[in-house]
């Protein structure tokens, strides 16, 4: 069971290497591990040889199957146009919407400027007035960009991900959409829109049945389709601990695929005449199979979509070969083929955490105590103890699940709901035995009609969840933010917890300190200062506080940084700053470290030397090719650093007046990958 550890170890390892290795040592390296594992076991040298050769095996295996991927999913990345372009294309999907309006998912036929070979395979392009839905040719004058860099040294990397689904380019839309007239796309762009197209309007008659706000969130429940989500009731769902229901996930497939399942399996066996006839249990796993499959369809297939569907079809599997459905080895078959198809996925959170949950919750299956069964109780008797038994799993299980997913969620995500058990244990019920199982009863007849009473009921469950989650967001200290520990401590805590799960007898608990040493682990200094991709913001941290230069300015890479600093962000005081159009500086050394200018037209002499004189800090958007001498011994960074570098962290290195600073760049930690390119920050799209 240690195998697809070490498999996943060899991909983690790729993925953090600064620069892009060749692919022929490492398959050669893997070819050779592989071979000597194969020789040891031919030979019978025992398990001393040939564990650490299998996991050396696996280990180089998962190295080069990380690298084959990226060469096989290359494809154009756009580059940052200065000019606005017109782009072409088919409208593929509708994506969720961003700060600056609705998003969609496009195949460009056509880019002015750029070749078809540096043509994007696909574009995010966030739109003005009506949003275009999937099968329409449309016309964009937009500004087109490179997926967006990291927000700060070592955030999350949404250029990354992109990078895997083909997503060369963001394009921000500067007029209304228009049709464009194109010859007909390739089979496979049809078919994918033909299949959003049905899921859009899916969703379309879900919300039209229950509101904008169930409705909008019985749409992403069901179909993925994010459009019409309230902000507010997402925050309230965060701060909950309860947002993991937006998404579709493991969750949602257990349920859709259990409850087609016990369906299934009802059915049979209420037919006299078939229960004799066929094996209901098979049969049941074969409707599990099927209500999967399609609910990945529906679903729009997005990537925890697809590992949590090709988990469920093995456990499915399983029943079909007559083994035990949920297993340990069940699950490290299923990570083995995870990870082959998509070996990105092992530095991604969902990965991290559904698999994590997972095996800690197989764990507490495998450990639970097996209670003798009653000859003849009394009934009452019997509800009273299905009831505690039901309700200590519940317990347990919301415990064990969230010890397991804690230390992802605080590294990655830098905040902990606090009653998060309480509200996932409230609304574990109404979710798992109402809302999903009417959900997907509603979607199912919708399209004839009929789904108008299921859906109602699931929008009464969903008015309930809502409730319980503004409840407890509204509970004092619902949230705490949480600073992220350096970058190896996560492995060790995945390796802690897995050690837990894994490991057999009383010696498991030794991983536990392992396990949360993400929560343990001594936090580095907090920067002195922050400024973001292409100095358009920046804030300085002053008394344990976050202060922003300029408040609601690339609003989600301010939070992303303040939330990784385990900080607030805070606006900046009004006193003691003089201001203008494309500046701010500090009026007296107290108010602030830095002075910023963030116009595109580079200053002139007297505007750079008076932003020297105001802060030890001076940072321009533009390119400088001049400093006065009132800058000797300030800190000047300008257009040509961030073009190379991207954001930058500060930490002040010495007393104030030596004016030492040292810098760590995004750049520098994202290394030269295929993957790494850097935009206008001004027009790329956030990527939340």
């Amino acid at each position: 069971m240690w195998a697809p550890v070490a498999f996943g170890g060899g991909c983690a390892v790729y993925f953090a290497l600064k620069s892009e290795p060749p692919a022929w040592p490492l398959l050669l390296a893997a070819l050779i591990a592989a071979a000597l594992w194969l020789g040891a076991r031919r030979l019978a040298l025992g398990r001393v040889w040939t564990l650490p050769l299998l996991m050396l095996a696996c280990f180089a295996l998962g190295f080069a199957v990380a690298k084959l991927r990226t060469d096989a999913v290359a494809a154009p990345i756009a580059p940052a146009m200065a000019e606005p372009t017109v782009v072409e294309g088919w409208v593929v999907d509708v994506d969720s919407p961003g700060s600056a309006g609705p998003r969609v998912v496009i195949a460009p036929v056509r880019i002015r400027g750029l070749t078809p070979e540096q043509t994007p395979v696909r574009l995010r392009a966030t739109v003005r007035g009506e949003t275009p839905a999937p099968g329409q040719a449309v016309r964009l004058f937009a500004i087109l960009n490179p997926p967006p860099a990291p927000a700060s040294p070592g955030a999350y990397d949404f250029g990354r991900n992109a990078f895997f689904q083909s997503l060369g380019g963001v394009a921000f839309s500067l007029g209304e959409t228009r049709p464009a007239y194109l010859t007909p796309p390739p089979w496979r762009v049809r078919a994918a829109m033909a299949v959003n197209g049905m899921r859009f309007a899916l969703a379309r008659r879900i919300v039209a049945r229950l509101g904008d706000r169930t409705g909008g969130i019985a749409a992403a429940m069901t179909t993925g389709q994010e459009a019409w989500l309230n902000p507010d009731d997402v925050d309230v769902m965060r701060d909950s601990g309860l947002a993991h229901i937006l998404s579709i996930s493991g969750l949602h497939m257990a349920v859709v695929g259990g409850f087609a399942f016990f369906l299934v399996r009802l059915l049979v066996a209420a037919w006299p005449w078939l229960a004799l006839r066929v094996p209901g249990k098979k049969v049941a796993a074969i409707g599990g199979l099927l209500a999967v499959g399609t609910y990945l369809v529906v679903s729009g297939a997005p990537p925890p979509a697809e590992r949590a569907a090709i988990t469920a079809s093995i456990a499915f599997l399983a029943i079909l070969l007559d083994r035990q459905a949920i297993t340990m080895h069940a699950l490290a078959v299923a990570a083995f083929v995870v990870l082959l198809l998509q070996p990105e996925a092992i530095v991604t959170p969902g990965f991290q955490m559904s698999f994590a949950a997972t095996a800690a919750l197989v764990a507490l299956v495998e450990a639970w105590p097996r209670r003798p069964k009653e000859i003849s109780a009394p009934l009452p008797i019997l509800i009273v103890q299905r009831a505690g038994a039901w309700l200590a799993a519940a317990v347990l299980a919301s415990l064990v699940a969230g010890a397991a997913t804690g230390p992802f969620a605080m590294q990655h995500f830098n905040r902990t709901a606090m009653y998060g058990l309480a509200s996932n244990l409230a609304t574990a019920p109404v979710s798992d035995f109402l809302i999903m199982p009417m959900l997907a009863l509603g979607a199912l007849l919708e399209p004839l009609g009929l789904g108008g009473p299921f859906l109602w009921l699931a929008g009464q469950g969903i008015g309930l969840m809502l409730a319980i989650g503004a409840w407890t967001a509204g509970l004092p200290g619902a949230v705490r933010t949480v600073a992220s520990a350096p970058d190896l401590v996560l492995p060790i805590s995945f390796l802690g917890v897995l050690f837990c799960c894994l490991w057999r007898g009383p010696l498991r608990w030794l991983g536990l300190p392992f396990a949360a040493a993400v929560m343990l682990w001594p936090r580095a200094p907090t920067p002195d200062v922050w400024i973001g991709d292409g100095g358009t913001n920046a804030a300085w941290v002053q008394a344990g506080q976050t202060m922003v230069m300029r408040p609601g300015v690339r609003q989600f890479a301010v939070d992303v940084w303040s939330r990784r600093r385990g900080l607030l962000p805070q606006e900046r005081p009004s006193e003691g700053w003089t201001c203008t159009r494309f500046a701010c500086a500090p009026e007296a050394p107290a108010a602030g470290p830095l002075a910023l200018w963030w116009g595109k037209k580079a200053p002139s002499p007297e505007q750079i030397d008076a932003l020297c004189r105001a802060a030890p800090v001076v940072s321009a958007r533009a390119a400088l090719t001049a400093l006065p001498p009132s800058c000797d011994g300030r800190l000047v960074l300008d257009g040509v650093d961030y073009a190379r570098g991207g954001a930058v962290e500060l930490w002040r290195d010495g007393p104030p007046s030596a004016g030492r600073w040292r810098a760590v760049w995004a750049a520098a930690m994202r290394g030269d990958r295929p993957w790494s390119r850097f935009g206008d920050p001004d027009v790329s799209d956030s990527g939340g």
